[in-house]
């Protein structure tokens, strides 16, 4: 047997054999520029610049290559300054309360386009079909359901639906008709705009983003009613917009080729209302899938984000699949995994969901804005003042006439009905933005030869609802003085609001009336009985009413710990002034007054506020008093005196001995020797909540 050091060598030259027929000599391989550019990265040279071929494969020290970082590069400048701007608004306590967060951010888009167009540069692609369906419109749906307040939306879920879907409805075909009309006008060159082309772009102007009249009600805490309202119909509104947007797309591009029959007709409408509920139940099913995931990561914790997003947005990416509505799905999923991946998740990992969403859907809403006020600056455009005036005065119209005549219905199968300045609100908070852009910008071209018509309008309603009206719905909300809430978050509101739900429920039961109290009631039951003990994992707290008072505790404990900064600043400067403030002596005559004030006020403010009795007058506080401590000293000397036959233990006396009356007790049938030693004092018993009612003491 050879040494190991010659068998190894023996082993590495069978290797190179075998190596050397499996591949190509070397220089065979550094001659072939087919097998050399697929195996090598490709690096495109200058060759203006270069003097020979020696001095273009040579390794050079310091490199730029612009190009290959310029779209990624571009968009983090992009995301970065409107950070910064995002953050010097905010600096400036009064900015918030004139104008909304949206306004700042198409001025430095602004700003951006100005400067691409002055420079010749080119913009980049950052709006396209795929990138705005799949990448920047999911994160904003999935915030939008994710933190929707579920039982205030559902009390109202009859109206925001008969508000959502009919006031879309009107609003598009509407403007669209209208149009179609101003259209038919030969003086305003507008007749090559058919029908289905005023349609299509009536249903993607009617898209609403009211996110700046959400951020004033909640600053101005108005009406729960009024609040949902906007909410829901922010929340529905996309998702129908869409649908009918698609709808529309679809009927053009049929008309190309042969002629729309009323079956065509039908089919649409149908269709509507089958991607809009089929969207809904697909992403209810997807939200159990996430919540039964979610039940057994109690030992992986880290994953727990990565499901919710990842269910999230394979919901709304399979409803796509399917042609259904991907944001109705997403809504539903996200609704039904608040309920019960909340129940399921950690505390680190409900904090990291709700951050990065919320981060998720700014950075969607921001790049959007962005690049609505790059839009702006450019030679993409085309005006006409008739079809733009027009499109600005029907939008304000059609939004008036859609939510009186809409909420005048309602209100009649309403227990509390929307007043007129609730309308009026509801009314002037139909601000365009992001939506209504991203439709138009995504229109075909070779189906819309007017595109940039389309753009140009959909920029105009933009700029008036944001500038103008998010500017103004502040002032206005302040002068009509609409009714506010004063609704607080608490477990004695959440007792009696249980109490009251089983209540009016078992009052509709017995009258045989279904509502929707009813139908809550049933719910929670089955959701009890199955839904939890399938989704939920186990050692929960078996009383929603522990779970409700951790939450609130964590809630104020986030909320003290966010707050801890500014409380210690400001005890700090408190603490510097009073180390600052020289010290001061009382003077004789004011120690004297200090003691006459504790000397006759100390005891009263140990006496406690009696309550209102119409059947009892109140007596003079130094009466009480007296009487208070004549009863307390001949308690103590019927202790001392009965020093044997004392309970122990500190019993209570028995309740014979104790009278409720102002009268003493006729005790006609004992002796008189018994009756004279009967003793009354009658005071008003000190902490009774309802009446000063005298009690008798009796003496031994």
């Amino acid at each position: 047997m050879g040494s190991p050091a010659t068998e190894h060598m023996k082993m590495l030259c069978c290797l190179l054999s075998l190596l050397t027929l499996a591949c190509p000599s070397a220089a065979d391989y550094l001659e072939d520029p087919n097998l050399g550019s697929s195996l090598l990265p490709h690096y495109e040279h200058d060759h203006a610049d270069a003097v020979g071929s020696s001095q273009d494969t040579r390794l050079q020290i310091f490199t730029v290559d612009y190009n290959n970082v310029q779209i990624p590069y571009e968009v983090t400048l992009w995301i970065l300054l409107a950070s910064l701007a995002k953050i010097g608004f905010h600096l400036y306590h009064r900015l918030p309360r004139l104008m909304p967060e949206s306004c700042i951010l198409i001025a430095i888009g602004a700003l951006v386009g100005a400067i691409i167009f002055g420079t010749d540069h080119k913009s980049p692609p950052v709006m396209n079909t795929s990138i705005y369906f799949l990448y920047l419109l999911p994160p904003i749906v999935l915030e939008e359901g994710y933190f929707m307040p579920t039982r205030p939306f559902f009390e109202n879920l009859g109206s925001i639906l008969w508000w959502s879907v009919l006031g879309s409805l009107l609003n598009s075909f509407g403007i669209g008709l209208s149009l179609y009309g101003i259209c038919q006008i030969e003086a305003f060159g507008l007749t090559d705009l058919n029908l289905l082309q005023n349609l299509l772009f009536g249903s993607m102007i009617s898209a609403v983003d009211p996110v700046a009249a959400l951020a004033v009600f909640e600053e101005a805490s108005v009406n729960e009613q009024l609040h949902m309202m906007i909410f829901g119909e922010s929340l529905l509104n996309d998702g129908i917009t869409v649908v009918l947007y698609n709808i529309f797309i679809a009927f053009t591009q049929m008309h190309r080729y042969e002629e729309i029959e009323s079956i065509d007709i039908l089919a649409g409408f149908a269709r509507f209302f089958v991607v809009g509920l089929g969207g809904m139940l697909f992403g209810i099913v997807f939200g159990f899938v996430s919540a039964l995931m979610t039940r057994f990561t109690h030992n992986v914790s880290a994953i727990e984000p990565l499901l919710v997003f990842m269910f999230s947005y394979l919901s709304y990416l399979c409803a796509e699949i399917l042609y259904i509505s991907g944001i109705m799905a997403m809504t539903a999923c996200a609704v039904t995994m608040k309920k019960y991946v909340e129940e399921n998740v950690c505390q680190n990992s409900y904090t990291t969901i709700k951050y990065f969403m919320k981060m998720l859907s700014s950075v969607s809403e921001t790049l959007i804005f962005v690049f609505m006020g790059v839009s702006t600056v450019g030679k993409n455009h085309e005006w006409n003042w008739a079809f733009i005036c027009f499109t600005l005065l029907f939008c304000l119209i059609w939004r008036t006439l859609s939510v009186f005549a809409l909420f005048y219905i309602s209100n009649k199968f309403r227990t509390y009905p929307l007043t007129f300045k609730d309308q009026l609100i509801i009314s002037y908070s139909g601000l365009r933005g992001a939506s209504s852009f991203s439709l138009a910008f995504l229109l075909p071209g070779k189906l819309f030869p007017r595109k940039k018509l389309f753009i140009t309008a959909t920029l105009v309603v933009i700029y008036f609802t944001v500038f103008i009206q998010g500017i103004t719905i502040g002032p206005l909300v302040r002068y009509l003085d609409v009714k506010k809430t004063n609704k607080k978050e608490s477990i004695n509101e959440e007792i009696h609001m249980r109490l009251m739900d089983h209540l009016k429920a078992g009052i509709e039961d017995i009258c045989g009336h279904w509502s929707h109290y009813q139908l809550r009631d049933k719910f929670k039951k089955f959701n009890n009985k199955y839904l939890k003990k399938i989704l939920i994992r186990e050692h929960q707290p078996k009383s929603s009413i522990v779970s409700l008072y951790k939450k609130m505790e964590i809630k104020l404990a986030i909320e003290m710990a966010e707050n801890a900064m500014k409380i210690s600043e400001s005890s700090t400067a408190s603490l510097q002034r009073c180390r600052n403030r020289h010290d001061h002596r009382l003077s004789p005559a004011e120690v004297e007054s200090m003691k006459d004030v504790l000397a006759h006020n100390l005891y009263q403010v140990r006496q406690r506020a009696p309550s209102y009795n119409r059947h009892n007058l109140p007596s003079n506080t130094s009466e009480k008093q007296a009487q208070e401590i004549l009863i307390r000293r001949q308690h103590s000397l019927r202790q001392s005196c009965r020093k044997g036959n004392s309970l122990p233990w500190g019993r209570p006396v028995n309740a014979t001995s104790m009278r409720y009356l102002s009268l003493p007790q006729d005790h006609s049938g004992q002796p008189t020797r018994r009756k004279a030693r009967h003793v009354t004092f009658t005071a008003p018993q000190v902490g009774r909540s309802r009446s000063d009612t005298p009690k008798v003491i009796k003496a031994p």
